[in-house]
């Protein structure tokens, strides 16, 4: 399983651009997206049946992103993904409006 590629098609259809750590284009609103840990989590006879991965997708934005949050929340929930925190943050030397969401996924 690419856990990149999962969650990159997850994100596309809700039209915000998308895209793996950071975002390099001139869009205001963007979200990024990363894997921070991928670990075993079943075993059958010292073999690995069930890999969890926990994934960070980030909002990003300089008006309101409540609405997309809001959609990338739903469509990840959608596909299986668990909710595990969430943080609203604000960077102040962009100005910009940053939500931190993450969530596991065991596979």
């Amino acid at each position: 399983m690419s856990i990149g590629k999962t969650v990159k098609d997850i994100l596309i259809p809700l039209g915000a651009p998308v895209s793996r750590s950071n975002y390099n284009d001139s869009e205001a609103t963007y979200i990024t997206y990363f894997c921070y840990n991928e670990q075993g989590e079943e075993w059958a006879e010292n073999v690995e049946i069930a890999t969890g991965y926990y994934v960070q997708v980030d909002v990003w934005s300089d008006t309101d992103y409540v609405p997309l949050v809001a959609q990338v929340q739903a469509a990840m929930i959608a596909a299986g993904f668990i909710r595990t925190t969430a943080q609203d943050l604000y960077e102040p030397d962009t100005k910009t409006y940053h939500k931190a969401l993450r969530f596991s996924y065991i596979n």
